[in-house]
């Protein structure tokens, strides 16, 4: 634990807004200066990204079907 600096609350917000994606950036930017930091926000935009999932599939479980109507007699 030689070179650890300690990192804004600030770092948060990538994986927030940018789910698994900013966590995954924000692990690769503070694993060296903060570790714990960087394991929590890759952790949170795993979890948002889950949670994101989960949402979007019950939404879509929601939706009745698509039918089209061309209204077209032949």
């Amino acid at each position: 634990m030689e070179n650890m600096k300690s990192r804004s609350n600030g770092w948060y917000i990538l994986p927030i807004f940018l789910g698994w994606i900013g966590g995954l950036i924000a692990y690769f930017i503070l694993r060296r200066d903060d570790p714990r930091k960087a394991k929590n926000c890759l952790y949170l935009g795993i979890v948002l990204g889950i949670v994101g999932l989960i949402l979007n599939i019950i939404i879509i479980a929601q939706m009745p079907e698509f039918t089209p109507t061309f209204n077209a007699n032949i």
